[in-house]
């Protein structure tokens, strides 16, 4: 197989090399116009049998369409647009194309335990849920006006993880937010430090919250409550946590989010070239978008918003 990669960031180059190891790619073709890997070889990206795009998020709208002009499968880092609109656009062009949208924490084992453990009835009754992101510093400043804010960037993971894992959808969202560091955030009109109370459609209650400073590592979790279990996600020996109680603090806490979910990068591409059922698509990938533009809208209005608020015709 001739994969295509476009983009050689944290996350382009560690495609690259999985790509490059994967026993089903016989060449792999890389462009980026500043960045170079020991993986691949350049060349035209689209000239390929498959092409796997991890480009600025601005990019993605016009690279998916060009891929599917051509007939070529896609995977994309998310989102697969970076606005409602781009992603509705995407979405209709790209009918009948296979589209597989990078939310790797569907291939993480511990999120699929949970999901496997709810599914099966084992927490019984699901009542709460708990959602924590939290970088252990926070990106350049160049980059928040790109990043289309911490619920789009950052929580849009969590968004896309408790839909999958609960199968669930979310009807509310009352969102706030704080500026606890450095001056950039606030001048992107964006917060370092972020909650949210999310209701679902069978009246689960989740909660959020997240950082951007989280000095002790990099820390993700998910907690799932029911009436007869409950169910944690993301607390192994080296989650960034110290406890009163004694417990030992972690020797290597998580550094950042491609360490901790290597595994599931690896597994999201394997299950990309070997063809196998899409586990994450374009719609995902908006009803995920719709939660994020919920979350942003309440943190600007500072008020409960109804998902039907943001998912209405035209937007």
């Amino acid at each position: 197989m001739r994969v295509g990669l476009l983009g050689l960031g944290r996350i382009g180059a560690f495609h690259a090399a999985t790509l490059a190891a994967h026993p089903l790619v016989d060449e792999l073709i890389v462009a980026d116009p500043v960045r170079s890997t020991p993986h691949g070889e350049p060349g035209d990206p689209f000239d390929v049998d498959a092409v796997v795009i991890a480009t600025p998020t601005s990019t993605h709208a016009e690279l998916i369409l060009r891929a599917c002009a051509r007939g070529i499968p896609v995977f994309c880092e998310k989102p697969a647009a970076g606005t409602v609109a781009e992603t509705l656009k995407v979405l209709e062009a790209a009918e009948g194309h296979r589209v597989q949208i990078g939310f790797q924490r569907r291939f993480d084992p511990g999120y699929a335990a949970a999901r496997a453990a709810l599914r099966a009835g084992e927490l019984g009754e699901l009542h709460r849920v708990h959602l924590v992101t939290a970088d252990p510093a926070p990106p350049p400043a160049s980059y928040l006006p790109l990043s289309g804010g911490i619920f789009r960037d950052c929580h849009v993971h969590d968004f896309d993880a408790l839909r999958w894992v609960t199968g669930r959808e979310v009807v509310s969202v009352y969102a706030s937010g704080a500026n606890r560091g450095a001056a950039f955030f606030a001048e992107a009109g964006d917060v370092d430090t972020s909650t949210a109370l999310l209701t679902l459609d069978d009246g689960t209650l989740a909660t959020l919250q997240g950082s951007r400073y989280n000095g002790a590592g990099y820390d993700v979790r998910m907690e799932l409550a029911g009436t007869r279990r409950t169910q944690a996600v993301g607390l192994g020996p080296r989650a960034p946590l110290r406890t009163v109680e004694g417990l030992p603090e972690p020797d290597e806490p998580w550094p950042d989010f491609v360490t901790r979910f290597e595994h599931a990068y690896r597994s999201e591409i394997d299950a990309f070239l070997t063809g196998a059922p899409n586990p994450c698509t374009i719609l995902d990938a908006l009803a995920a978008l719709y939660v994020a533009e919920a979350a942003d809208l309440s943190l600007r209005e500072r008020r409960p918003v109804e998902l039907a608020e943001v998912t209405r015709p035209g937007l």
